[in-house]
């Protein structure tokens, strides 16, 4: 049984995480897929040229959508990142008028030629997006996932690590809501040395939550404001979602995943495995943390509605 990926999008996210998936040996066949045939030619040229020095064979397919009919995984990772500056304050929905159209043609695309695995979602704003690619490829909703607040909830990781000097996988926890301005540090379930982080908190003058959420939400910004994009986190939090996939692993990851209380796709742990979504969780939040989910949730919602009635009519 071999493990196929494909990538759409051959960007800074695309590109980084085509490689990390060589270098890790995640895929036996990657397909490669862009609009710009020589970026993407570039990109397989210099994978094949790395090949003799990889510790496993990965075939490299370029731009063949009919060889994404039997992918395991197809990773979303077009975009838009030249319509960003910074008086827009990195703000992840300047880039929906481009990614809501893509979304259109590629998950048509994808329909067309019975792609039927899982879809990892990337780009931005990534719950829109996702629940735009659920409707146009038509797969059911547990195939379909963006990577959602995995990568918010690793800055929040890293964030109290830092505070407490420890390693941040030593942080349990998570971030919540939509990947972008809405999200938020849901600090009743972060723990962090066999303690809750609210109780640490307490103890200790130098610890402020508040100060660290805002830490973890600026945290893309800084990046950002540096090099006019962002890449090696995103991209790792989608190997890991990749690989738990193709691995079934069963793993509990925040991802964006479509909430039927919410009636939108919004940042939430799940439980995923080889056919995506194999459950979904209930976590026992404080009202002020039920309160700030239900805003980003309908944040996304009315984004979701306002710009898929536009596409419809299009």
């Amino acid at each position: 049984m071999t493990r196929k990926v494909g990538v759409i999008g051959s960007g800074n996210v695309g590109s980084t995480l085509a490689n990390n998936m060589l270098v890790a040996g995640t895929a036996d066949t990657l397909v490669l897929i862009d609009t710009n045939e020589l970026k993407l030619n570039s990109d397989a040229t210099d994978f094949e040229d790395a090949a003799a020095n990889l510790p496993t064979h990965t075939t490299v397919v370029r731009n063949d959508y009919e060889a994404l009919a039997d992918a395991d995984v197809v990773v979303i990772a077009v975009g838009s990142i030249g319509v960003q500056n910074d008086d827009a304050k990195h703000d992840r929905f300047v880039e929906l008028k481009v990614t809501s159209k893509a979304a259109k043609e590629v998950g048509t695309k994808l329909k067309e030629v019975g792609f039927h695995g899982v879809l990892v979602s990337i780009s931005n704003p990534c719950d829109v997006i996702a629940a735009l690619f659920q409707k146009y490829t038509g797969l059911p909703k547990t195939q379909v996932i963006g990577t959602g607040t995995l990568l918010d909830t690793s800055r929040m990781k890293k964030v109290v690590g830092q505070k407490f000097d420890v390693d941040p996988r030593s942080v349990s926890g998570y971030n919540l809501g939509e990947h972008g301005n809405s999200q938020f540090s849901a600090w009743s379930q972060v723990r962090v040395m066999g303690h809750p982080v609210t109780e640490l908190a307490k103890d200790r003058d130098d610890v402020d939550l508040d100060q660290l959420a805002e830490d973890v939400r600026a945290g893309g910004y800084v990046v950002f404001h540096g090099k006019k994009h962002t890449n090696f986190g995103i991209a790792a939090a989608a190997l890991r979602l990749v690989t738990a996939v193709l691995n079934d692993a069963h793993a509990e990851l925040p991802v964006s995943n479509f909430r039927e209380e919410y009636g939108t796709y919004v940042g939430y742990p799940a439980i995923i495995g080889r056919q995506g979504l194999v459950r979904q969780l209930q976590l026992d939040l404080t009202d002020e943390e039920k309160d700030k989910l239900a805003a980003s949730a309908k944040y996304i919602k009315d984004r979701f509605d306002d710009v898929a009635a536009k596409l419809d009519n299009e």
